[in-house]
């Protein structure tokens, strides 16, 4: 298969699966899942097959019109493209086994409209990661937007509905008011919105200006959650548990980051960045975000909200990385997309997979659930030590290139910001922890419960597999993403 063909196979399959989900749905609920299924395994041997060529140095790409002059919808292979393209249509099979057990264990309505939306969100993923220019990405951007809408606001009570509200209202006001403008701004300057090795802006602009078009990008990223636009994520917190780790580990917030980390290194350039001060703000605002979250989440009683603000702070890692500006902190940043993805989805699976059981949410309900939940609560203490950055864990692995980054600048903040981080996240999960396996058990008499469906057993144990594994197994993805540098990295080339 050629890579022009795959890359459009990529953007078509979720597309054609969503309306086969749609007729399926009409014969049965088996028959749904099955393509569903079908979908997601399909999406993987696609996107999968694509990375030969980028291992190779190859950067193929396709145009599939030109909508204005020098303005097309455009798709290239490239590493950091392809990394989120591997993430997402992995854990979108595994989060649809997961969705099956959850679904059904709750008796969910629309499931059929939930598995359709499911299906658009992840083909409007594959255009933001496969995106060649700024206007392809910022249409695929808001493609997401509206297609996580119905799916945030799944439950469809009043609250649920003003909740889900608000997740669209800041996240269009955001791209609509600063995204969008960011963007055109950059095709008058360049005269291209291309993503090049080593950016477009070098010569085109200095001084104050380039602060403000960073800073226009970064908050019309608002997926990204950089305070203060962070409102959204624990609003979104009403959707189903599938749907959170959508929004937390699979596509959403992964799509901001991404975005962010993409144009520093596409449209501004590393160098060029490093060697402009006005763009030293966005180190301060990764740091306070990812303090001041993690402060809140110290406060948090419900386990979702909790898990909401540590997505907002561990986010705000790969901002800080990013926006370290040097080749160990960039190949961080993305190495940090993965590890995060693997233990948030862990985290937010044994959440949901709690509430199945027990229709438990709050933390004081979970003292001594380890007992009758053991595997779940496992795989809830690997997902959390993941967060906290303790070996053998993905995250683990992406703290120490960050760290590494930070002391290729000599960015003290960056080093002390990580430090303080470390701790308090282990101050809101070691009690959780704690509190689970070695808590007395407090279920009345007559709610005695065991584990969640076993498809929802199966989904986590392969992701908290995944989080340990990623410890061991990373160095092809380091090997990947030091592509994006130069000089190469040369040292710490995985585990």
């Amino acid at each position: 298969m050629r890579p022009e063909t795959g890359i459009l196979l990529a953007l078509c399959v979720p597309l054609v699966g969503a309306l086969l989900i749609g007729l399926a749905g009409r014969v049965g609920p088996n028959l749904r899942e099955t393509m569903t299924l079908a979908t997601a395994t399909t999406l993987i041997a696609v996107v999968w097959n694509l990375l030969p060529e980028i291992f190779a140095g190859e950067r193929p790409g396709v145009t599939v019109t030109e909508v204005l002059p020098g303005i097309s919808i455009a798709f290239q292979l490239e590493p950091l493209g392809m990394m989120f393209a591997c993430l997402a249509s992995g854990l979108w099979l595994i989060n649809s086994i997961y969705s099956i057990g959850y679904m059904r264990g709750n008796r969910e309505q629309h499931q059929t409209r939930f598995y359709v939306m499911f299906s658009v969100s992840l083909a409007a993923t594959m255009g933001i990661a496969l995106a060649a220019n700024l206007f392809t990405l910022f249409l695929f951007y808001e493609m997401l937007t509206l297609a996580t809408y119905p799916l945030v606001a799944h439950k469809g009570d009043q609250a649920t509905v003003r909740s889900a509200r608000v997740y669209l209202g800041v996240l269009i006001v955001a791209s609509i008011g600063l995204l969008l403008p960011a963007v055109i701004w950059t095709y008058v300057l360049a005269g291209t919105g291309d993503f090049t090795p080593g950016g477009i802006l070098a010569g085109k602009i200095d001084g104050p200006l380039v602060g403000l078009l960073l800073a226009l990008f970064v908050f019309g990223a608002a997926k990204a959650a950089v305070m203060p636009m962070h409102l959204w994520l624990p609003a979104a917190m009403v959707a189903p548990t599938p749907v959170s780790a959508l929004l937390h580990a699979v596509a959403v917030v992964k799509a901001g980051v991404f975005v962010i980390t993409k144009i520093i290194v596409y449209v501004f350039g590393i160098d060029f960045l490093f060697a402009v001060p006005s763009s030293g703000w966005l180190t301060y605002a990764a740091a306070f975000t990812i303090i001041a979250a993690s402060v809140v989440a110290l406060r948090q009683q419900n386990l979702k909200r909790l898990l909401a603000y540590s997505t907002i702070g561990q986010l705000s890692y790969i901002v800080l990385a990013s926006a370290t500006l040097k080749p160990l902190a960039e190949v961080g940043a993305t190495v940090h997309m993965v590890a995060h993805a693997f233990g948030k989805i862990t985290l937010f699976f044994a959440a949901g997979a709690i509430y199945t059981a027990s229709k438990k949410t709050e933390l004081a309900q979970l003292r001594g659930i380890g007992q009758r939940m053991p595997w779940t609560m496992a795989a809830f203490t690997i997902g959390a030590l993941s967060m906290i950055g303790v070996p053998p864990t993905g995250g683990f692995v992406s703290k120490w290139y960050i760290l590494a980054g930070a002391f290729q600048a000599n960015n003290y903040l960056v080093l002390a910001t990580i430090i303080a981080s470390t701790a308090l996240n282990a101050a809101y999960f070691l009690p959780i922890i704690y509190m689970a396996w070695f808590g007395r058990d407090r279920t009345p008499a007559g709610q005695e419960h065991g584990e969640a469906p076993f498809a929802a057993v199966l989904a986590l144990t392969v992701t908290a597999f995944l989080t340990l594994a990623f410890f061991a197994f990373n160095q092809p993805l380091v090997e990947l993403e030091s592509q994006l540098v130069s000089p190469v990295p040369t040292v710490m080339q995985g585990n």
